[in-house]
């Protein structure tokens, strides 16, 4: 039995990988097509998923992706599959891309004290 994703105010440690795709002109959507593609592949295949959200800009310039993965070593194993480096090329097609990996220092919500 598969656990579902749930939140928690004091979650455990996180790596966040934050995408942005500069679309090629008029690609907005090929580019989430693309992205959207890997993620579910991600999602499916690699344990330190955690979860993500992808975000088209309203100029309809960009594509964002903000991705919880275990850890910074996930981001190897990622790129280390076949797989994933075929769905990634998509990416790159549609899109001039970047990602940066962060770790979580905190999470807080509304009417948080200090």
């Amino acid at each position: 039995m598969t656990s579902q994703p749930s939140f928690a105010t004091m979650p455990e440690k996180t790596v966040f990988i934050v995408n942005v795709m500069h679309c090629h002109e008029g690609k907005q959507a090929q580019t989430l097509a693309a992205i959207d593609a890997v993620v579910r592949y991600v999602a499916q295949a690699k344990p330190g998923f955690r979860w993500s959200t992808l975000a088209r800009s309203t100029d309809g310039d960009t594509v964002g992706n903000i991705e919880a993965i275990s850890g910074v070593d996930d981001v190897e194993a990622f790129f280390a599959d076949s797989e994933f480096r075929r769905l990634w090329e998509r990416v790159g097609k549609v899109s001039r891309h970047e990602f940066h990996t962060y770790a979580a220092d905190a999470v807080i919500l509304p009417g948080a004290d200090r």
